[in-house]
């Protein structure tokens, strides 16, 4: 996973509001690459900050390809951790039309891995 860190924007929270681009490679059951954007805001108490994103995901799941969207909402509440990832209602495309699912994040030793739990509709 490569994140590119984007200039404060004074029209959209200025300072306050981190904005970084996204650009992950995955490997297993899903080989494909995403694209997206992340939105995060930090507070004045040690560990305690919120984000959200969106990326776009490309390429072969289960042997279908199409692409689909993953939404992320985290939450640290004083170094707790609350995250959920999910797909997009509805934005499958090509053989991942009908895709359902969450995916977990699992970071260790500054290395992320995912845990996908996913749903296909029968190919016809």
């Amino acid at each position: 996973m490569k994140t590119t860190p984007q200039p404060a924007d004074s029209d959209a929270g200025g300072e306050a509001l981190g904005r970084l681009l996204l650009d992950k490679q995955f490997h297993g059951d899903l080989e494909g690459t995403s694209k997206g954007t992340m939105l995060a805001a930090g507070t004045a108490v040690k560990g305690s900050a919120g984000y959200v994103a969106i990326e776009i995901v490309t390429g072969t799941l289960n042997g279908r390809t199409g692409t689909f969207a993953l939404q992320h909402t985290g939450t640290m509440t004083r170094g707790t951790p609350s995250l959920s990832v999910t797909v997009v209602p509805d934005s499958g495309t090509g053989q991942l039309t009908g895709l359902s699912g969450k995916m977990s994040i699992n970071i260790a030793d500054g290395k992320h891995s995912y845990d996908f739990e996913y749903t296909l509709p029968e190919t016809q």
